[in-house]
């Protein structure tokens, strides 16, 4: 590791906490708000109580949940690809644990004969303010007929 990745990696470590702590209140937030949308048949994120882990995510989880999330559209496949193509703030990408929420169809990206399901969209939230994001998430599904 050279000295400028060394000091790189320390100046990100400083901060991390706080993103964390961001991208987990930003994640909990979305799921409590679109748990019951009628344009959704589940959002699965293990701080919603539905969670079929939620208990044993509460025991291990105690700093957050987390800032992943997945939902799945009740329009099935047709909705969840015109869902991720409404996203204005979220970027469609597949990564894990940016700053930058993201948004991707899973099964889209992991092609014909995926086990994934056709009507689910994954969600990385970042660190944006909420009222972005949930406007975002809100408007996106609306647009969807």
């Amino acid at each position: 590791l050279g000295p400028l990745e060394a000091w790189l990696l320390l100046r990100g470590m400083r901060t991390l906490p706080l993103r964390v702590a961001a991208s987990c209140r930003n994640a909990h937030a979305i799921a409590l708000r679109l748990q019951r949308h009628p344009k959704l048949s589940h959002v699965l994120y293990p701080g919603l109580p539905t969670h079929p882990a939620h208990l044993v995510a509460a025991r291990q989880m105690r700093g957050g949940f987390g800032g992943m999330m997945s939902l799945r559209l009740a329009g099935g496949e047709a909705a969840a690809k015109a869902f991720t193509a409404n996203l204005r703030v979220f970027k469609r990408a597949t990564s894990l644990g940016s700053v930058e929420s993201l948004a991707e169809h899973r099964a889209s990206v992991e092609g014909l004969g995926t086990l994934c399901p056709a009507d689910l969209v994954r969600l990385s939230i970042g660190i944006e303010h909420f009222d972005d994001l949930i406007e975002d998430v809100e408007q996106a599904l609306k647009e969807i007929p």
